[in-house]
């Protein structure tokens, strides 16, 4: 009992386990064997040695992982599969141990210099449940789950030492190859020196480093898991999980990716950041972080993200099937969209176009061509904008909401963040990113900083999103659509201002594909409906939401339809098609157009507005589930943007976007802007009553003279002093 008195640390682990790990150690030899006969003797149909035959392929390729299917183990050996499922911890080694002298059979002989084998990565995958990360407790730690989420940061690739070798200070005794537990736990030095030497005095405590040219390191990588968006409760707050990739996993997704992670869900100790915070608290000693470690993950490459929250059965492709053949599938779809709204048939209708989208083309050249479309509701409050962008968000299958003033452009694109445990610097992807195969909703457009409108501009048209800062230089997927509302610069809709309504610039204008003017009207008639149909809705509150009337389809259904649509068919233009649309164009940039035998002044549009009507008669298409567009899609889609687009901008409301500016107008802006240029220059200080008194004598108009001070005030050319009179003076 002397040795008790010795100063350090004692510990057992022959508890409960006790009888499991002599019954493994037992069978050690039995499971290497089963692990080989599987690689060995498993075959397909026609005698295909599946992984005999992938394993020899991958190796001669410099490929040094072998993909493995859970199903295809429990096929062979049922036992086996579930003992991997239940200790990957303790089969994985084994296995990966396995196949490497597998292919050592298999790839023998070898060419000169090519004595040493290559460790083998196994790579799992499984057609078992998708877990959620708020169902993961406690008592899967050390199992096998398979989790789905959306990959939001990744840090860069780093070393991790699979086998060290450590040398005492003092005696220079050396001990080699101590093998290092993998994921994110480390290797706890020991305290005292093993070397007994005769004559010697005893070694100080803490004498061992680790002598790094005798390390074997593998790459690793940490993630962000965080949990899909239609797997949040209302209300409640995202979950995150960190994920630790190795070897030839590294690098295989990026920020944005929906993936599907088979991992080992593992625990660590707090980070150093933590214990700084908590180093003062003793309840901090035996709690533990969870994080999982990956052996295999799938990513969802379509960019639509539809597949992988929504599973749909063969009745259901045959009665969507049934749906699209129907004639009266598009009034039907606009009718279920947002049914306690009363009215706005041809909104309903645009948004059922954006819900479906239209296809989206890459190019010889490798440029693309995006099929999400845009929209914008613009007017008075009170007109259920807001609610239609809720249903929205809840109809589709990837659905972001966001308001304008609680979002940044760091929040809707891309923040670079340092990381607490690294100091390095990672990225960390935004709304447009996360709703990478969606829509995201912005309520209160118009509140948002000019500054963040800008940053969605590329996000918009372009559907990237690239990022140079602090070193880091690289460019995200944002295949999302925009449906956005906002109000008027005074609150409500001024017939008598026109243009002055509208405090946005062109040059985002120009990438909304149909753009809405929504006016509360008092007609009698109309609100005597309105107030008749507000009533029938909180009289038939209490109703179940899955009953349909008057052919309104669930909102499960339309949800399913629309994942379906966009999953299966990718429309293209006829060429009877084609050709209508370049008349139409052709007409309506000569600036004439023939609507039922008379002839209307139409405003001139550009490629971004030829290029919406496609988009909006592909999306028509798809709801029909039809190969290619035809006419009567496209007169369809055309109708669609003569009542929006053109609709306001033939009234004025529009002035400033590409093309729907008069000539006119603009020739007197830019010849007032040059001359107060010219007059006075940069760093001059001149009273307002001056600049205006000035150009009136010239005989200018007094709202042009605001007009233009107003707009260098907005670029940042005069003082913001003068902002708000000379807003009252523009109002």
């Amino acid at each position: 009992m002397d040795t008790f008195d010795d100063h350090g640390i004692f510990f057992s682990d022959n508890f409960d386990d006790l009888n499991e790990t002599v019954s493994l150690r037992s069978n050690f030899r039995n499971v290497k064997r089963k692990f080989k006969d599987f690689l060995r003797q498993y075959h397909e149909e026609n005698f295909n040695y599946k992984y005999r035959d992938n394993l020899k392929k991958n190796y001669n390729l410099g490929k040094y992982f072998l993909e493995v299917s859970l199903d295809d183990l429990r096929c062979f050996d049922d036992v086996l599969a579930d003992a991997v499922t239940k200790h990957p911890d303790e089969h994985l080694p084994v296995f990966e141990e396995v196949a490497k002298e597998v292919a050592d059979e298999l790839t023998s002989p070898r060419p000169e210099g090519e004595e040493t084998v290559e460790d083998i990565q196994i790579l799992v995958s499984s057609s078992a449940v998708t877990y959620s990360l708020r169902t993961i407790k406690s008592e899967f730690v050390s199992r096998l789950v398979k989790i789905s989420g959306i990959v939001i940061s990744a840090t860069g690739i780093r070393a991790k030492a699979t086998k060290i070798a450590i040398q005492c200070r003092s005696c220079r005794n050396v001990i080699p190859n101590l093998h290092v537990k993998p994921g994110l736990e480390g290797y706890v030095l020991p305290r005292k020196c093993t070397a007994v030497q005769a004559g010697r005095p005893s070694c100080p405590l803490d004498p061992y480093f680790i002598i790094p040219d005798k390390c074997y390191c593998v790459d690793f990588q940490t993630l962000k898991l965080q949990e899909l968006h239609e797997s949040i409760p209302q209300g409640e707050m995202p979950r995150h999980i960190q994920l630790y990739v190795d070897r030839y996993l590294c690098d295989t997704v990026v920020p944005g990716n929906k993936v599907i992670v088979e991992g080992i869900y593992s625990i660590k100790t707090f980070s150093t950041s933590a214990r700084k915070i908590n180093r003062n608290r003793k309840s901090v000693v035996g709690i533990r972080v969870p994080y999982v470690r990956v052996v295999g993950i799938k990513i969802d490459e379509k960019g639509c993200g539809f597949s992988s929250s929504l599973s749909i059965t063969q009745e259901e492709e045959e009665l969507f099937r049934r749906l699209a053949a129907s004639p009266n599938i598009y009034e039907r779809i606009a009718k279920s969209i947002a049914p306690s709204i009363f009215g706005f048939e041809d909104i309903k209708k645009a948004i059922a176009c954006l819900l479906f989208g239209g296809s989206r083309k890459q190019l010889p050249d490798g440029l693309t061509r995006r099929g999400d479309i845009n929209i914008l509701l613009l007017g008075d409050p009170g007109t259920a904008k807001s609610q239609l962008l809720k249903f929205v968000e809840r109809v589709s299958p990837i659905g972001i909401y966001t308001s304008g003033k609680g979002s940044s452009a760091a929040g809707l694109t891309a923040s670079v963040l340092r990381d607490p445990s690294s100091r390095n610097f990672v990225m960390e992807g935004g709304a447009m990113v996360l709703a990478d195969g969606g829509v995201v909703c912005i309520d209160e457009f118009d509140k948002m900083r000019e500054d963040d409108r800008v940053a969605i501009h590329e996000a918009m048209e372009q559907q990237t999103i690239s990022i140079a800062k602090a070193g880091i230089t690289t460019t995200l997927n944002s295949r999302c659509s925009i449906l956005a509302a906002a109000n008027s610069v005074f609150g409500r809709w001024d017939d008598m201002k026109r243009d002055e309504n509208i405090n946005f610039m062109p040059t985002i204008l120009s990438r909304f594909d149909m753009i809405f003017i929504v006016k509360d009207e008092h007609d009698a008639e109309r609100d005597i409906m309105v107030s008749k149909h507000i009533m029938n809705v909180h009289l038939n509150a209490d109703q179940n939401i899955d009953e349909s009337n008057d052919g309104e389809m669930s909102l499960l259904l339309i949800k399913k339809f629309i994942s379906f649509c966009r999953n299966t068919c990718a429309p293209r233009l006829s060429e009877e098609a084609g050709k209508k649309l370049q008349n139409q164009y052709v007409l309506m940039r000569s600036g004439t157009r023939e609507e039922k035998g008379e002839k209307k002044l139409a405003i001139p549009i550009c490629v971004r507005q030829l290029e919406a009507v496609i988009r909006i008669s592909e999306s028509l298409a798809k709801m029909q589930l039809q190969p290619f567009v035809t006419q009567t899609h496209v007169d369809e889609s055309l109708r669609l943007f003569y009542v929006s687009t053109l609709e306001a901008a033939t009234c004025g409301n529009l002035a400033g976007a590409e093309g729907f500016s008069s000539n006119e107008d603009m020739e007197l802006l830019t010849r007032i802007e040059k001359q107060l240029k010219r007059r006075f220059p940069i760093g001059s200080q001149v009273s307002e009553f001056k600049i205006v008194q000035d150009f009136l004598k010239q005989k200018y108009p007094e709202r042009a003279i605001y007009k233009v001070i107003y707009i260098m005030i907005r670029r940042g050319e005069l003082q913001h002093r003068l902002q708000r009179k000379i807003l009252y003076r523009l109002h």
